[in-house]
Parts: structure tokens; C-alpha cells; sequence
């Protein structure tokens, strides 16, 4: 399947359903949850309601082979809020490392936990950032040890979205310290059982509608099918860690490392929907808004900064899409496409949110007006699922390891077939056709002369 730009009608509709969503449910309440950092039940009830909160509903988009459901329902959600949209979709991302390390037993017991039903809503929260970590899942310090029929997860965890109030928390901890990343495992911890702390809800500068906590595990005892995967596929693969410590160091990837890079153009899309927010208000505020006898637009000094927010915003799209397509279709990022597009998102949404503000002056700066929300809100998407300086270390890593290899284009799938690659456009015999034909235009009657342009026309693909 080749990128295609185009839309089908379902994901049509589903942008139209999710911007009415955002529209008429998210942004009424925005402001309010915002300013009390109070949790969004109703709204979440609405979506549950609404198809939008439930593990089906995102194994649906995650599996369209266009890649774009997901980026397209996240762009259109956020836009109404991140913190909101943050209280939405956290299971998601719990849901995803599930998804990529649990046996099919497993996910059919623990996704629908994630979730619940509408009346029944239920939160699930992925615990992998420690305080001494950050962005280093390298060096998590929470442990995990056998006993008989059970592990106990002790350990330390920080910024945990749905922490302490989940249902379901997806714990990262690490089975053998000596091997690294490549001792780690996931484990379910339900959130009644005896042990887990909320040391504390965090005072955030933005997306203030979700729950963010800091978690602590003292001696939390689980049953051993509580570890996603099974026994079997953990020993077979420390197992392999240890045979090839040095050798293969680092070329495996954990199920939480791949969970961030499936993620990225996800959270990436999430940005695009606060910086394209703060666009749109900072168009139509520059519109209406009149100095000196004119809209405010007219002046350089404020139509050009919005002219490069606009274009800035528009290729990191398209870098989100084609990261989200590419994964969706097993394309290898061989130039970190996914953390490019982590990276340009998540900086046009704070340089689109700072210039509404500069745009609305005084009454960007206060809160009569959504765009202060909205630079707060955006600042996280340059710190969390890794800061702009890991996407850079990502990237600048990949152009290393990709010295003197052609760009992605050379290797992406090719469509069109044996006669396209003969006959289209710009191949050497289209062209001397072509050339033959016009040199004969003056001894060759017109209708025959049209007859023959329209044969050389070249395939669509």
C-alpha cells in the first residue's frame, strides 16, 4: 500500500464525529476542569457513550493499514483539550503495551479492565518514568522477584498518568538488573492490591484535567500470570540477553521501548490539535481585531509570524502521517521518522501557542481567553514520551548509522506495476514517443494526432 494523502469515507466521518465531540462536550467544560485539576468523569461517560472509550474501538484505528485513523482522531480530540484528551486516551497507551507483550489469553482478560463500560468506566496507566530515569528506560530501578507462585514489584515511579487511580496499572520493572534493558518485564498490578502508594497527585503547569501521580510499590504481591507474556517467553528471553550480552547488546527492543515508538506520531498528533487551536483563534482574533483603521492581520509583523506557524504546522503533519502510515505498514524509520515527527509537532505547538498569545497581546495573557491554557498545555509534548532532546538524539543516532544509505523514498513499497515502470511518466521510451510524435505533427492529421497524445498519456501511478 502506498502513502496516499486521501481520506476514506469512514475516517471522514470519524474526523467529523470526533471535532462535534470536542466541540460540544470538550471545550464547554475545558476552562472549568482546567482550573479545579479536577478528573473529567462526565466527559469521559460521554465518550464511552459516544464510541470513543473502549479497547475495540482503538485496536480499530491502531489496525487501519493507512495509518491515519489514530493521528486523525487525535488531532481532532485535542484540539478540544490536552488534558482532557489525556484523560481519554490514557488507557490507550496501557492498552498498547499490552497489546505488544501479552499472550491472547492475556489481552482478552486485561483490555477490557482498561476500559470498562459506559456506566462502568474503568482507568488503566502504564508506570514506567522513575524519578532517577526521567526519559532513561534503560535505568528503571523497580525490581520484580519470583516467589513460588507470585512476583513482588518493589520500586519507585514517577509522572504516572491514571497512577493510583487505575484499575489496571501496567508495571515496568526489571527482573535482572545485570542485563539491562533487556531484563525488564511487564507485569499487570491491579489497583487494589495491597501495596501500591499514591505518594502524591502532581501539581501540573498544564493539561490539568488528567491525573497525574507519583506511585510507590512496597512489596506488591501478584499472582506469576499477572507477568504478560508468560514465564516461557521471559526465560527464553533472558535466556538469549545472556547468551549474546555482548554481541547483541542493545539490538532487541523492549516492549516498552516499543510501545514509545509506536506511539510517538500518536503523541505527535495529539500537538498538532493545540497547535492547530491556537492557529485557528489566533487567525480569527487577528481578523476582527482592529488598530490604526484596520485589521490587525494587514500588518506584516503579524500575518507573516502566523503565515510560518501555519506552514510549520502543516509539514508536521505530514510527517505524522507518514510516520503513522509506516508503521502501519512495517516500514522500518530509518531515519527516526517517527521521533521527526515527535519532534516537529511537539515544537510548532509551543511556538503556535506562544504567538496566539503575542497575537491577542493583554488578552492572550489572561484567562478570559483559551490561548494561555493552551501555551501551558503544550510545553509537556516537548518533555514527555521523550524530551525534544532525545528525538534529536534519536535522529542524530539514526543519520549515523544511515551514513552514505539513499533517503526513505528509495525503499518504500512501489505501486503501479511492470507498465508503469516502462511506460510512466518521465521513463525513456514515453519519451522518445513523445518526441517522435510532436516531430511528426505537421505530416499526421489532427484527429490521428490526438489519438496518439492520448495513448502516450501516462498511467495514473
Amino acid at each position: 500500500m502506498s502513502f496516499d494523502l486521501s481520506l476514506t469515507g469512514a475516517q471522514q466521518d470519524l474526523v467529523e464525529r470526533t471535532h462535534a465531540f470536542a466541540e460540544d462536550v470538550i471545550r464547554p467544560v475545558a476552562a472549568k476542569y482546567d482550573k479545579e485539576q479536577a478528573f473529567p468523569w462526565p466527559v469521559l461517560e460521554k465518550a464511552a457513550e459516544a464510541g470513543f472509550y473502549g479497547p475495540l474501538f482503538y485496536r480499530d484505528l491502531i489496525g487501519d493499514p493507512t495509518g491515519l485513523s489514530l493521528p486523525l482522531f487525535m488531532e481532532e480530540l485535542f484540539w478540544g483539550c490536552a488534558g482532557i484528551g489525556l484523560a481519554v486516551v490514557m488507557p490507550a497507551l496501557a492498552l498498547s503495551s499490552i497489546g505488544q507483550a501479552a499472550t491472547p489469553e492475556q489481552m482478552l482478560r486485561w483490555a477490557p479492565e482498561c476500559f470498562g463500560t459506559p456506566g462502568d468506566l474503568k482507568l488503566a496507566a502504564l508506570c514506567v518514568s522513575e524519578p532517577e530515569g526521567g526519559s532513561d528506560v534503560r535505568n528503571l530501578r523497580t525490581t520484580a522477584k519470583r516467589d513460588g507462585d507470585h512476583w513482588i514489584i518493589d520500586g519507585h515511579k514517577m509522572w504516572i498518568g491514571n497512577g493510583g487511580i487505575a484499575n489496571v496499572h501496567v508495571v515496568n520493572a526489571t527482573v535482572d538488573p545485570d542485563l539491562g534493558h533487556r531484563g525488564q518485564a511487564l507485569f499487570i498490578v491491579p489497583g487494589d492490591t495491597p501495596g501500591i502508594e499514591l505518594v502524591r497527585k502532581l501539581d501540573k503547569l498544564g493539561c490539568r484535567a488528567s491525573h497525574t501521580a507519583e506511585l510507590r510499590f512496597h512489596g506488591c504481591r501478584i499472582p506469576a500470570d499477572h507477568l504478560l507474556g508468560g514465564d516461557e517467553k521471559l526465560n527464553k528471553k533472558l535466556e538469549r540477553a545472556r547468551a549474546d550480552a555482548e554481541s547483541q547488546s542493545g539490538k532487541r527492543k523492549s516492549s516498552t521501548l516499543g510501545t514509545f515508538e509506536q506511539t510517538r506520531p500518536m503523541v505527535a498528533a495529539q500537538a498538532l490539535g493545540i497547535a492547530r487551536a491556537a492557529l485557528e483563534f489566533a487567525t480569527e482574533y487577528a481578523n476582527r481585531r482592529e488598530a490604526f483603521g484596520a485589521p490587525i492581520i494587514d500588518n506584516q509583523g503579524v500575518s507573516f509570524p502566523l503565515a510560518d506557524i501555519a506552514t510549520q504546522l502543516d509539514a508536521a503533519r505530514l510527517l505524522t502521517w507518514r510516520a503513522s502510515w509506516m508503521g502501519a505498514n512495517g516500514v522500518p524509520f530509518q531515519h527516526a521518522e517517527g521521533s521527526m515527527s515527535k519532534l516537529a509537532a511537539s515544537e510548532i505547538a509551543v511556538r503556535a501557542t506562544e504567538q496566539a498569545i503575542q497575537t491577542c497581546g493583554g488578552w492572550g495573557y489572561i484567562t478570559d481567553n483559551p490561548v494561555e491554557k493552551w501555551y501551558r498545555d503544550a510545553k509537556l509534548y516537548t518533555i514527555f514520551e521523550g524530551t525534544s532532546e532525545i528525538q534529536r538524539m534519536v535522529i542524530g543516532k539514526s543519520l549515523g548509522a544511515a551514513d552514505g544509505a539513499p533517503p526513505l523514498h528509495f525503499d518504500l513499497p512501489v505501486d503501479g506495476g511492470q507498465l508503469n515502470r516502462q511506460f510512466g511518466r518521465g521513463t525513456p521510451l514515453r519519451t522518445r514517443l513523445g518526441q517522435a510524435a510532436l516531430s511528426a505533427k505537421d505530416r499526421v492529421p489532427a484527429p490521428a494526432l490526438r489519438a496518439a497524445m492520448k495513448f502516450l498519456t501516462p498511467p495514473n501511478r
